[in-house]
């Protein structure tokens, strides 16, 4: 299938075009010089007969020389050729009756001055001259029918090159771009033979090593930062860990502290978690491991680590699944894009349910908390953006009032979603928002 958007095939259309138009240009020349060469042989050839008829027959008011020689005297010329009659061998068509009837021929005809005598000459085309006097308009005739077969094996054969030379010449006008794209997919060092290059080639590859090496700087800053933070974090978590660990043995087993105690270790294990599934966010998909992991065990493990988002609410949580479900991937990147997912549901719904569905092809969080206004939808996967009484409630259009904002007013920082986006792309699988009718939202993941 021809695609006009290569450019290649544009490079061959294009030439192919030129060589059209330049054919069409010489033809019409051609046309131009064949009209021209034989209108002047006509003038000649009558004015010949002009100066035979009258040595002659003498004066005449019409002279008549067959076949489809008529030469009139000025004042004796039908009125329709006096009108348009001029120096200029001009063309008309008319109507003539011959023995197979009515049939319509081409008049050619000019006017003349002789000795102060207008003559109006005509010649009728498709009746054969007599050439006896004029045996160049003959030869003329001839070499015209050459001249015409010639041209039209010379444009198919003009055309018929031009297109094997473009099919060549964009092959080598391409080849460049195929060197660059495949350099670019290769490795660093075919594309730095062809930085060198004087041609505009040359100034692309440049433009994309300059590029490449701006993007492995920053993310080598980025693997950098990442890892160092990783490194400085784990030593004053584990600390932490640690000492509530020695606090909670200290402790006695009915102790309302053990309550602060068991909520430092958990939130020092989560932010340990999170800094894992962070630095697995920086390394390369293929480069990881994905083992079997079983996705309802960590539904249940996120629902359970969060329900104290739910202590002073009258919102019940469930988690529906008909068999066990798994997938293939990293658990420390699921267990945090669920938990983001779950957390949201937990914190923007004040009375109602939660319910989180698995089945073979997705894992959906379905709430009937405040939903997300319709003005925010462009802004759902952005980073640092929030829900708070700036935007206009869903159902009714109108914004939410500062109190409202107040009841709801909630921790975070609004990267949550744009972090489980980050990881839907990361495992290649999707993320999609769908509001309810009857209020809040539906998260679906889909990991098949």
């Amino acid at each position: 299938m021809f695609n006009i958007d290569s450019i290649a095939n544009k490079f061959r259309l294009s030439y192919f075009i030129f060589a059209l138009l330049l054919c069409a240009a010489f033809v019409s020349i051609f046309l131009y010089a064949e009209s021209r060469i034989e209108q002047e042989l006509v003038k000649a050839r009558l004015l010949q007969q002009l100066e035979l008829s009258q040595k002659e027959y003498g004066d005449q008011p019409i002279y008549t020389a067959d076949p489809g020689i008529k030469i009139y005297r000025y004042d004796n010329a039908p009125a329709s050729l006096q009108t348009m009659a001029n120096e200029t061998v001009q063309e008309t068509s008319i109507t003539i009756n011959d023995e197979s009837g009515k049939t319509r021929a081409n008049l050619h005809f000019f006017a003349y001055q002789q000795d102060g005598q207008a003559y109006i000459l005509t010649y009728l085309e498709g009746v054969e001259m007599v050439m006896k006097h004029y045996p160049v308009l003959e030869i003329f005739e001839n070499l015209e029918d050459i001249f015409a077969d010639t041209l039209k094996v010379a444009v198919i054969l003009s055309l018929l090159i031009a297109a094997i030379f473009s099919h060549l010449s964009s092959k080598q006008i391409i080849k460049p771009l195929l060197d660059l794209k495949q350099a670019v997919e290769t490795d660093h060092k075919n594309l730095t033979e062809l930085t060198h290059m004087p041609s505009e080639v040359g100034v692309l590859a440049r433009a994309i090593d300059e590029k490449n090496h701006k993007l492995e700087q920053y993310l080598k800053r980025e693997q950098l930062f990442t890892g160092d933070v990783s490194h400085e974090l784990r030593t004053p978590l584990t600390i932490i860990m640690g000492a509530s660990e020695v606090l909670a043995s200290q402790l006695e087993a009915d102790s309302h502290l053990n309550e602060f105690t068991n909520r430092i270790s958990n939130t020092a294990k989560e932010t340990s978690e999170i800094i894992t599934a962070l630095l697995l966010l920086s390394r390369a998909p293929e480069k990881l491991d994905t083992p079997q992991t079983s996705i309802n065990s960590i539904a249940l493990a996120e629902v359970q680590r969060l329900k104290y988002l739910m202590r002073y609410k009258t919102v019940t949580c469930q988690v529906v699944a008909e068999q066990e479900y798994s997938a293939y991937v990293r658990p420390e990147l699921l267990k945090m894009a669920l938990g983001n997912l779950i957390k949201n549901a937990f914190q923007y719904t004040d009375d109602g349910e939660v319910i989180v569905t698995i089945d073979d092809e997705k894992i959906t969080v379905t709430d009937t908390g405040l939903g997300i206004p319709e003005v925010m939808m462009p802004l759902l996967y952005e980073r640092f953006e929030r829900l708070t009484h700036d935007y206009q409630d869903e159902g009714t259009g109108t914004a939410l009032s500062p109190e409202h904002d107040i009841n709801h007013k909630v921790e975070g920082s609004g990267l949550g979603l744009s972090i489980v986006q980050r990881i839907m792309s990361h495992m290649g699988w999707q993320l999609t928002h769908q509001a309810n009718h009857s209020g809040g939202s539906t998260f679906s993941i889909y990991y098949k």
